[in-house]
């Protein structure tokens, strides 16, 4: 299939465009806040950036609930506009605060969390807004080139925020930032509301939450998903902190060594996203084999001697992240009933990213007691951790069973027995195997 054959839907083209730019400047926003916090306002202190994540990505974790029932419920494009706005507002008023030369710590905590409630609030918005611009055999695609672009800023973002950080200091990087939020609000303008496709809505009522609770608690292969991207999203990808920590203990280096790492780390992370744009529909096994191979890739990073080769071992690592994390995304909204997507995409990202404020605070506090290093293993931890979940889910849900093999002629080895979908599985099974390839037994849709 077509790598980019989304972004032949004018409505997908004209929304790329405008994301691409905003996620351009809100990499740059991160990435000066980051430093910020980290060289200017907490001496170097890892578990202030934690604190930061954590207060910025927690409040995914309340408000999950009530914003997937929003973006079940009214106008995606209404509410992608006032989210937009809020942030631009929040982005200008840090920006201000910063070139006044009076911010301090705690300012940048209270920034953080405002930003984190609104965040809360557009994500899952954002996340389903792309099935009412392309048809749903495009929207696996359409997930996967999101990814891309939001991996292609990343890759321009930081590296810029270094330069202009170092030269002109961080309170402009949020100031630019600012402007970037009108490109997103013009391509949403842009795209007229007659020609977005209809979505089914969630009828007013009580029990709308529960309902999308037990869709899921009833999809037992997106449940392992979710178990899945809380091991990796909880102690796997907190890059920021290991990349900060790295530069500035490890190798004693500023804050352009650490713009240009993130880019380094979003080659791989564009590579990976596009893989997944290039295959016609995401499975559960490209998932946790994407999983073993970033704990693989974060344990050589762990043990690099030098910034060379801790950049070199980056870019698998962002690869196989983006793997994991763009099939994962693409397997739940391709399989979920359309009026339930904003509810199950709001669970999605609150487990996704609301477990930040756990593993962020514990990965810095290990990073300051054991050091970097170490911090990195955790995420290679994490890593093998969520391959080892696939493994068991493969094996239960096709009740594989490794037999000892007595008579291969003298020789004794173990085997593979298929038994067929166990009573636990089999209808989660039958329903990704009909919706996904005409084939059952494919072993690639367990």
């Amino acid at each position: 299939m077509s790598t980019f054959k989304s972004l032949g839907v004018l409505n997908y083209r004209i929304w790329f465009i405008g994301a691409l730019v905003s996620n351009i400047g809100t990499w740059m926003q991160r990435t000066a806040q980051d430093w910020l916090v980290f060289a200017h306002l907490s001496n170097h202190d890892a578990g202030a950036m934690g604190v930061t994540l954590a207060l910025q990505l927690g409040p995914q974790l309340f408000l999950a609930p009530w914003a997937g029932l929003l973006a079940d419920r009214y106008s995606r494009r209404r509410l992608l506009v006032m989210t937009q706005s809020a942030m631009a507002v929040l982005s200008t008023g840090l920006g201000l605060l910063v070139l006044s030369g009076a911010a301090q710590l705690w300012h940048v905590y209270v920034f953080a969390l405002l930003l984190g409630v609104v965040s809360a609030l557009d994500a899952p918005v954002r996340q389903t807004f792309v099935s009412e611009l392309v048809k749903d055999d495009y929207l696996s695609n359409a997930v996967a080139l999101n990814s891309a672009s939001f991996n292609v800023a990343r890759m321009i973002g930081p590296a810029v925020a270094g330069v202009l950080t170092v030269a002109v200091g961080p309170g402009w990087v949020f100031m630019i930032n600012t402007l970037t939020f009108l490109a997103m609000l013009g391509a949403i303008r842009a795209i007229p509301l007659s020609s977005l496709r209809v979505q089914p809505r969630a009828a007013a009522g009580k029990g709308r939450i529960r309902e999308g609770l037990r869709y899921v608690r009833n999809r037992p292969d997106i449940v392992v998903v979710l178990v899945a991207i809380f091991i990796m999203g909880t102690f796997g990808l907190n890059f920021v902190l290991f990349i900060a920590a790295m530069v500035g203990t490890e190798f004693g280096m500023d804050a352009g060594a650490f713009g240009l790492l993130n880019s380094v780390m979003a080659i791989g992370s564009v590579a990976g996203a596009l893989l997944s744009a290039r295959r016609g529909r995401p499975r559960m096994r490209l998932i946790f084999a994407a999983a073993g191979g970033f704990g693989l890739a974060s344990g050589l990073a762990a043990l690099a001697p030098n910034y060379t080769m801790f950049a070199l071992a980056l870019i698998p690592c962002g690869l196989f992240a983006l793997t994991m994390i763009t099939s994962a995304n693409g397997y739940v909204q391709s399989t979920t009933e359309p009026v339930m997507r904003g509810r199950v995409m709001a669970l999605y990202m609150a487990i996704f990213m609301g477990g930040t404020p756990i593993g962020a605070p514990f990965v810095g506090w290990v990073s300051n007691v054991a050091g970097p290093r170490w911090a990195v293993g955790v995420a290679a931890a994490a890593g093998a951790s969520t391959a080892v979940v696939g493994i068991v889910w493969i094996i239960r849900a096709r009740q594989l069973r490794l037999r000892f093999d007595r008579s291969a002629g003298g020789m004794r080895f173990f085997r593979i027995e298929s038994q067929g979908a166990g009573p636990a599985n089999r209808d989660a099974v039958k329903r990704d195997s009909a919706a996904r390839d005409p084939h059952p037994d494919d072993a690639d849709q367990s």
